[in-house]
């Protein structure tokens, strides 16, 4: 009634009921506006919905004058009042609600966008570290922190966790001390990763550092912490101190037991691998009578540490124990006991255990394959590896190269040129390129048939194939050459090696000493041996032998005693 009388008109029934229906209206729209703010926080990208001021504004209007005419067009007959001061009225009402329209607008949406984005942005951060994007991982950190949001703890433990990762221990130090100048403050995860990076790059000093400072920064370390050092002291044969640190593990009540055996298994892996296997098991008992839960990882390293001492019924008998105790063996442990069966020679008991591992449900891994192929052909049953590789194929399971080539390079070594090169058409046809081993495997087999221009090819091949050859490429072709009496060849061939980079070893030093030996080239023989000498590298029997054995032949008793006294003397 105010605005009526504002606008010079006197009040009447009709004015009221005008205005009564003005508030209704709007009252109405109100709640379809604010309908629309909810909907356009979760249904942006829906066209029938006005997400802007002015489409609110059009939208308002619009409605407003759709439901003012259809009223008075109900009221015409009766020509009652005046509609200009009506419309007065609604001009100042629109106003007003307008007004608050874009105050909603300017709060509601922008705190929720604010919102979404940290999350957005938090989840992209973390996305990044894991994908190794380390760089544009701390540009958007960078960002965040600019604008006012700074990401939490657990976003910043993935940074310093990337940037350990890779060896980037002083920027993950600089966004530590970050962490403690501008918060979210460090916590314990955030020293574990950085104690972690510590032990990766062997600076132990340092890691056992930063663990004496988390006291004193009000962090207490946890059984993570005690196991990341345990290991890194066990790599580096520190057993005592890796003990002390066990005893303050299981001194500790309020972890759960299962830190226990990560901390105990570390250890007597460490212990097996020094080979203390009475230690080992001293420890192993110990676990048992503490009630410590044994799982199949502590299982596998005790299986393991008797497997590296070569006491493999001991490591079956454990096996046996594994499986009444209701543990199941994983692929891990059918593989450790395969490998030694196979390092044993028994490669009877070893095909015999694959079928119970396959019987068992515990799918064969390319290690089970390549630990049996290479076992076969490391002791001359290539038909049976054979077979094994053919199983393989048959399961739709793509052998990977190594296992490729220890098969050609064991009919390589057989003098088996058709069946190496048919194995490796049918590896080119599974998809499985060649590489260098793989040249080298058929060059051995081609000069171990005397073809030595096959085998020339073979490097040209290689060549073709964007394949370089490596130092044992050049000492096969190197030998074959000497072998054969073309000296200049393998000269060619050294220094080629040279131009390319690759750096000749004893190998490629013994097969020119033999060579020039052959052709009675004594002189060259002497200034190739006392180059080995000049470069310092490691030098065995068989230089000696060689030429003590080529003076002999020349009845030159005098200098094969200067090369028997050099061979002793450096014994000494």
């Amino acid at each position: 009634m105010a605005l009526f009388i504002a606008c010079g008109e006197s009040s009447s029934p009709v004015h009221i009921q005008i205005l009564r229906f003005l508030y209704q209206t709007f009252d109405s729209i109100k709640l379809k506006v604010a309908r629309i703010f909810a909907n356009s926080r979760t249904c942006s990208d829906d066209d029938n919905l006005p997400c802007t001021l002015n489409d609110i504004m059009s939208y308002v209007g619009d409605q407003c004058r759709s439901k003012t005419q259809d009223w008075f067009s109900n009221k015409d007959s009766n020509n009652e009042g005046n509609p200009q001061a009506v419309f007065n009225a609604l001009d100042l009402i629109l106003k007003e609600n307008l007004d608050r329209l874009k105050t909603m607008r300017d709060t509601g949406p922008v705190r929720c966008t604010l919102e979404t984005d940290y999350r957005r942005h938090v989840a992209v951060v973390r996305d990044l570290c894991l994908g190794g994007k380390i760089g544009t991982a701390l540009w958007l950190r960078r960002k965040m922190i600019k604008k006012g949001t700074v990401p939490d703890v657990l976003t910043h433990n993935y940074l310093v966790n990337g940037l350990c990762k890779i060896g980037d221990l002083e920027k993950a130090d600089h966004v530590i001390r970050e962490m403690s100048e501008m918060r979210p403050s460090p916590n314990c995860a955030t020293y574990n990763a950085f104690i972690t990076g510590y032990c990766r790059v062997n600076e132990l000093d340092k890691a056992l550092h930063l663990f004496s400072t988390m006291a004193s920064n009000g962090i207490r370390p946890n059984r993570v912490t005690h196991n990341i050092l345990v290991h890194a002291l066990c790599k580096k044969g520190l057993l005592g101190d890796a003990v002390k640190f066990l005893g303050e593990v299981l001194a500790d009540d309020d972890g759960k037991a299962t830190s226990d055996v990560i901390t105990s298994t570390i250890l007597m892996d460490s212990y097996f691998k020094n080979g203390d296997k009475f230690q080992a098991l001293a420890l192993w008992n110990d676990m048992f009578q503490k009630n410590i839960q044994t799982d199949i990882v502590a299982y596998n390293v005790l299986i393991n540490g008797f497997c590296l001492n070569g006491d493999i019924s001991s490591a079956f008998a454990y096996f046996c124990q594994m499986l009444k105790r209701g543990s199941h063996p994983d692929v891990i442990t059918y593989n450790t006991l395969l490998n030694c069966l196979c390092k044993q020679g028994k490669l009877d008991e070893a095909s015999h255990f694959y079928g119970v591992m396959s019987k068992t449900g515990v799918a064969p891994d390319q290690i089970s394959y390549k630990t049996i192929i290479q076992g076969l052909c490391i002791h001359g049953d290539i038909v049976k590896a054979r077979e094994f590789l053919l199983s393989m194929l048959e399961k739709s399971v793509v052998p990977e190269p190594h296992i490729w080539n220890v098969l050609i390079d064991g009919y390589g070594r057989c003098g088996d040129l058709s069946n190496a090169f048919s194995i490796r058409d049918l590896m080119l046809s599974f998809g499985v390129s060649s590489n260098v081993f793989t040249f080298n495997a058929l060059i051995l087999a081609e000069t171990r048939g005397g073809s030595i221009f096959d085998a020339f090819s073979l490097k040209k091949e290689m060549l073709l194939d964007g394949i370089f050859p490596d130092v044992f490429t050049y000492n096969l072709l190197i030998g074959a050459s000497c072998n054969l009496g073309h000296i200049h060849l393998a000269l060619q061939l050294y220094d080629e090696m040279l131009r390319r980079g690759i750096t000749p070893d004893i190998i490629t030093y013994t097969e020119l000493i033999k060579g020039h030996c052959a052709r009675g080239n004594m002189k060259e023989a002497e200034e190739v041996f006392a180059k080995i000498q000049t470069l310092g590298l490691a030098i065995d029997q068989i230089p000696f032998r060689i030429l003590k054995k080529r003076y002999r032949r020349m009845k030159e008793s005098d200098k094969a005693r200067d090369i028997h006294e050099k061979w002793l003397s450096r014994n000494k």
